[in-house]
């Protein structure tokens, strides 16, 4: 497999893993929602495995992207970062503005 091979998958591993945070937050707060509990459950487990994996996965995203062509290598970051922190961002708004 190729550099470029690699930068290719791990730019689609890294979309995938944070559209999986991100729907772990949706439906954890807007699709099914449900009184505080004292586990955290599934869906919030399921939420800190994904982001773990998507920091692992933007560094070989990062070691083997092509820095000569800046935008091509930033786009699938760009995308991926902005879906992570609208994720996080309804997260905090959920659990600390508004309370439920």
């Amino acid at each position: 497999m190729s550099v470029r091979q690699v930068n290719r998958v791990s730019g689609r591993v890294l979309l995938g893993l944070s559209f999986i945070a991100l729907f772990t937050v949706l439906s954890g707060f807007l699709l099914f929602p449900h009184p505080p509990e004292t586990d955290e459950g599934a869906a919030a487990h399921i939420f800190q495995i994904s982001v773990t994996l998507a920091a692992m996965t933007l560094l070989v995203f990062l070691f083997t992207a092509d820095w000569h062509q800046p935008l091509q290598s930033a786009r699938p970051l760009a995308i991926a970062i902005g879906v992570l922190v609208v994720a996080f961002g309804i997260l905090y708004y959920f659990e600390h503005v508004k309370r439920v």
